[in-house]
């Protein structure tokens, strides 16, 4: 076994909207090459503990680690921001984040979004830059798709290009916020294979999804979450095979179709 701190931890997270109280203290990790997948019903919280990991949203208690350092704050409660400018940008761009709803630029060529970021925010030679996009948007299976924009292509080809732009900024953890539920069946299949492929690879990922197959198909540890607590968390095999809880039982034989 390694020792080395995971990619991500969450120790005791707790988050509210004003009264609403979404995450009531949760803890949860990925180490390096591993796939932590976290389901449960809408509302239990886990879009907003992805979000949280990649400091999208402001989280009132608790520490949030990435490779072992912890996010500085400053402020409490409410009030409680990121107090290193730096560290939070650093953070982010080793943390992308794929989303449900693809989130391209329209104006720009499926070859242009997956090259923006790199060059803008990381300030990396252009040419190298098209290069890695290239050879990404091939890898996801649109290698030729690169001149063409967002609105030519289907939603599966789409999600595709959101993926190769989360690998070319070379992160250290890819985050997934449910994304094949904004997907037709058939196009969604395509997302599943490429999200395999990189499991497969070891690459260390946070997947938010309702699709329960992918969650046992490429997991090394999935996380039920319920009304903003973990209520049962394990190995996909053992979670899927026999739950504990009658709340993830019930969960599970609603989600069988």
């Amino acid at each position: 076994m390694t020792t080395a701190a995971p990619v991500i931890e969450i120790q005791d997270l707790h988050k509210a909207y004003g009264s609403l109280e979404v995450l009531k203290g949760v803890n949860i990790a990925a180490p390096a090459g591993h796939v932590v997948s976290l389901i449960g019903s809408s509302g239990s919280g886990k879009s907003t503990l992805l979000r949280c990991a990649n400091l999208l949203e402001d989280s009132q208690q608790g520490e949030v680690l990435f490779c072992g350092e912890p996010v500085t704050w400053k402020g409490t409660g409410h009030n409680r921001r990121p107090g290193d400018h730096a560290q939070l940008i650093r953070i982010r761009t080793n943390l992308s984040m794929v989303f449900q709803q693809f989130n391209l630029w329209a104006h720009m060529t499926i070859l242009q979004n997956v090259m923006e970021a790199p060059v803008t925010v990381l300030k990396r030679d252009p040419a190298q830059v098209e290069e890695a996009a290239r050879k990404y948007l091939a890898k996801v299976g649109i290698g030729d798709k690169c001149d063409v924009y967002p609105a030519q292509l289907s939603g599966g080809q789409q999600q595709r290009a959101a993926i190769a732009r989360a690998l070319c900024m070379e992160p250290k953890a890819l985050l997934f916020d449910e994304p094949t539920s904004a997907l037709d069946p058939e196009l969604e299949q395509e997302v599943v294979k490429v999200i395999k492929d990189l499991a497969a690879e070891g690459r260390t990922m946070l997947i938010v999804t309702h699709d329960m197959r992918l969650a046992a198909d490429v997991s090394d540890h999935v996380v039920f979450l319920h009304q903003g607590l973990i209520e049962e968390e394990g190995p996909p095999e053992t979670l899927f095979s026999s739950p504990k809880t009658d709340r993830l039982r019930g969960f599970l034989s609603s989600t069988q179709h």
